[in-house]
């Protein structure tokens, strides 16, 4: 493969939600890296009939040469569903196939055959409801890769918000800011900021757990006892860390202005902010892997499925990130030889 033109996987996600949707609505135009979407190619041709779309269906050979997606055409590496799709309508039986859609573009990326991989939106309820436990992409890709801490970052075009913890029930989160926890976070944050994105002295704005960060021990010891200690350790190191922050006044725009990335404590304390700044502009991105892996900021929209009212804005968003950090990921490692 040449750095002109990377080849990205797309996993179509869950099959009665809006990814095959999406998946078809970005096949209408031209792209500058070749697509490859991973999914049931009778889902997608019966879901293209549904909303009108004219497009022709090309099944992915990796002997090809690498070239750019045209428009009207849309290479599908193919993978059967285990049962029938309706839009709208969840059924557990497709749950594995939605797994294995990810586990093909996960070995495809570890073995070099694609460059990238963008996820449109599963549904977790229902992979749990088939007796599969599962909490996320994040959490999946970082078991598959086999790596120690992952971070989940959210971008849109004037934010950054990275997470210490992802999807737990609140009461769990104390527990799990460990001071462990928290110093390989901000380590693949510091790390990967540098790596995909050319900041080269990463500024990071840290939120407190607590209400007005603890206030001092009255509202919560999490700030004494875990992240002071751990943000003073890391700023000895050279790290520029600001906090812990209020999380109720860290994103006004005077505190913005000091940081590159704010890093929220859970999952409900930052990304609201970033979510109302523009939903469905924005990009979820996993951190701390051997790999790039971008996705959408939204949900299954299980009530658009089929419609033809579901925009492909942050997916749009998802394959372009993708294809910066794939490229940032080449540069660095040619230089790294050279």
């Amino acid at each position: 493969m040449t750095s002109s033109c990377r080849r990205i996987a797309l996993t179509t996600g869950e099959p009665a939600g809006i990814g095959p949707d999406l998946s078809l609505l970005i096949s209408l135009q031209s792209h500058r890296d070749q697509i490859i979407a991973i999914g049931d190619p009778e889902l997608l041709d019966s879901r293209a009939t549904q909303l009108g779309i004219k497009l022709r269906l090309i099944e992915y050979d990796p002997s090809r040469v690498v070239e750019p997606s045209m428009a009207g055409t849309l290479q599908v590496l193919p993978v059967a569903t285990h049962s029938s799709v309706i839009p709208g309508q969840l059924n557990h039986d497709n749950a594995r196939y939605v797994l294995a859609t990810l586990d093909h573009a996960i070995e495809g990326c570890q073995q070099g055959r694609f460059n990238a991989m963008v996820t449109a939106p599963l549904h977790k309820g229902i992979i749990n409801d088939a007796g599969i436990s599962f909490s996320g992409h994040t959490e999946y890709l970082e078991q598959a890769c086999g790596s120690e801490q992952t971070v989940m970052m959210l971008c849109n075009r004037d934010l950054r918000v990275a997470l210490v913890t992802t999807h737990l029930p609140l009461k769990e989160v104390s527990s799990q800011i460990t001071p462990e926890r928290l110093r390989r976070v901000i380590q693949v944050l510091h790390d990967d900021l540098r790596h995909y994105f050319a900041v080269s002295e990463p500024r990071i704005l840290v939120c407190g757990l607590n209400p007005h960060a603890g206030e001092g021990g009255h509202l919560g010891r999490e700030e004494i006892d875990t992240i002071i200690p751990v943000l003073d350790s890391l700023r000895a190191q050279g790290m520029q860390l600001i906090g812990p922050l209020p999380a109720d006044t860290a994103f006004t725009p005077e505190q913005l202005q000091q940081g590159d990335v704010v890093l929220s404590m859970f999952h409900d304390q930052g990304l609201p902010v970033l979510k109302a700044q523009g939903f469905g502009e924005a990009v979820n991105i996993t951190l701390g892997l051997p790999i790039v892996r971008t996705s959408v900021d939204h949900g299954t929209a299980l009530e658009l499925a089929g419609s033809g009212k579901a925009s492909a804005g942050s997916l749009l968003t998802a394959l372009r990130y993708a294809t910066e950090m794939s490229q940032s990921s080449i540069e660095n490692k040619r230089q790294a030889v050279m």
